[in-house]
């Protein structure tokens, strides 16, 4: 059966079918295109196209990564409205790890077969540039993983502090270290909707010049979304096509990762469903064909059964195995670290191989 012949199959003359079957003949559809996606009622139809495409792009196989999420500190000057991890500084429960207790947690993810550490933490001024450095260059020294580190706002935090441009700050963290930069930050790129939910957060263009500036000197990144808080299907939509052109420019992208928002111990509501994150994933897939290889589901906010289902609607990734993870779990999220067997025997049971890969998505 053709891809044109499972549109036909599932369309029952569905007005979104034509936008499909020009997806489907590799044609980039655009903002008005996109919006029609998220408001039709057709997941079933939208969910094939976005496994077609995922399936002449990224094939059957399904990867994860071993992973150790681990976040430095909790103090951040941003206080965004979303996050229930941040703390203010001189809190009771605001902390600033060593380096040795950085270096210990590595030390355990490693014995447990990590190849990839993602450091992330808030934007604490009580820390200089000389941190950063000399605890990746400690990591980089006693062990073989890729540093995914510091995403666009702490960039931007960590050059002002030092009193540096954004290409000499990623310079001087690569030197000591830095692999690879993670898409945190990002939430809608979208400045209206940054201006309510993060307004002491850098706007979107900044992100994007962090992005770019790290593919321009050959460090690849990831690019993510929050969505279902208070952003507009046509801002959901904005955001995907601006990592699109962004990705035109270096191909630095390796991977989107489209997560829902998650509400609980924060100062908003989040208004999306488990339907909702499917057709966003399937989205995703269908307006970044031809750009962006690879799709992440979520399962550490989706939960297990959710990410399998993902996987037949664009998804191809499944991510880490999260050996830790701090901030979601604010958020209110139970959380439980992933074993190999899991996502193996998760991917068998759909019939799909299944492989553990490296942050570059170098099969392992």
């Amino acid at each position: 059966m053709t891809n044109f012949d499972i549109i036909g199959k599932l369309s029952d003359d569905d007005p979104i079918a034509e936008i499909l079957e020009r997806a489907l003949e590799d044609e980039t559809l655009e903002c008005k295109e996109g919006v029609e996606l998220l408001e039709s009622s057709n997941l079933n139809l939208i969910g094939a196209a976005a496994d077609c495409l995922r399936k002449k792009s990224a094939g059957e196989l399904v990867t994860f990564v071993v992973d150790r999420n681990i976040n430095y500190t909790n103090v951040c000057s941003s206080k965004c409205k979303f996050c229930a991890f941040y703390r203010e500084p001189g809190a009771a429960d605001a902390y600033v790890l060593s380096i040795d207790e950085i270096i210990s947690k590595v030390d355990e993810a490693v014995k447990l077969g990590a190849t990839q550490i993602l450091l992330q933490g808030g934007l604490n001024s009580e820390i200089s540039i000389e941190y950063y450095e000399d605890m990746l260059k400690q990591v980089k020294k006693r062990y073989s993983v890729q540093m995914h580190a510091f995403s666009p706002p702490e960039i931007i935090h960590i050059s002002k502090i030092c009193g540096s441009g954004i290409r000499e700050t990623i310079s001087r963290l690569h030197e000591a270290g830095l692999d690879s930069i993670p898409g945190g930050g990002a939430e809608i790129l979208d400045d209206r909707v940054r201006d309510f939910v993060s307004p002491n957060k850098i706007g979107w263009k900044k992100w994007r010049e962090v992005m770019l500036e790290a593919h321009s000197i050959g460090i690849p990144t990831t690019a993510t979304m929050v969505f279902g808080h208070v952003e507009t299907l046509s801002q959901r939509i904005k955001h995907i096509i601006r990592i699109r052109e962004m990705q035109g420019k270096y191909n630095g992208f390796t991977a989107f990762i489209p997560w829902s928002f998650q509400s609980e111990n924060t100062q908003l509501s989040g208004n999306s469903t488990g339907i909702d994150y499917l057709k966003m994933v399937a989205v995703s897939r269908i307006l970044l064909n031809g750009y962006i290889r690879n799709i992440q589901s979520s399962w550490v906010t989706q939960g297990i059964s959710l990410a399998q289902v993902s996987l037949n609607y664009g998804a191809n990734d499944l991510g880490g195995t999260m050996i830790e993870e701090n901030v979601v779990r604010a958020a209110g999220v139970p959380f439980h670290s992933k074993n190999i067997d899991e996502f193996v025997h998760m991917a068998r049971k759909m019939g799909r191989p299944v492989a553990k890969r490296d942050t570059l998505y170098n099969i392992l």
